[in-house]
């Protein structure tokens, strides 16, 4: 399998920009893990991660990677969807989804690590079983 093109596009909030006193590391590195794992089952992948500290144009962003080609799956990070300040970012997200990738499958992970799984419910991927049609 073609491993160079990406068929996945992975939308989330990029931990080093996420305002609080937190240590963003574990989850950097979580996502990398998750990442990785794509590799590992020979599918193509890239991350679309923004930041909420105002330093992207979240609509720009999103928008520009999810118009870069065609994907046959989008992955919407839990950051962007289980936040109650975050409704309408999420709203927006979906309705970017909705209008630059129409025949992308949406998928929601649980954590970084099963986002490989997220997206195996929606697509074929190698070694990973499809739970829908």
């Amino acid at each position: 399998m073609d491993t160079t093109t990406p068929r996945v596009l992975v939308i989330g909030l990029d931990p080093y920009r996420v305002p609080g006193p937190w240590d963003p590391r574990p989850v950097a590195d979580a996502i990398a893990v998750g990442i990785a794992r794509f590799a590992e089952h020979g599918v193509g992948v890239e991350t679309c991660l923004f930041g909420l500290d105002g330093s992207d144009d979240v609509a720009a962003v999103v928008g520009a990677a999810l118009a870069a080609r065609p994907w046959e799956c989008v992955v919407v990070g839990g950051g962007v969807r289980t936040s109650e300040d975050q409704v309408e970012l999420f709203e927006q997200v979906l309705n970017l989804i909705r209008r630059h990738a129409p025949d992308a499958a949406i998928a929601f992970n649980s954590t970084p690590a099963d986002t490989v799984d997220a997206a195996a419910r929606w697509i074929d991927i190698p070694g990973r079983p499809t739970s829908a049609g």
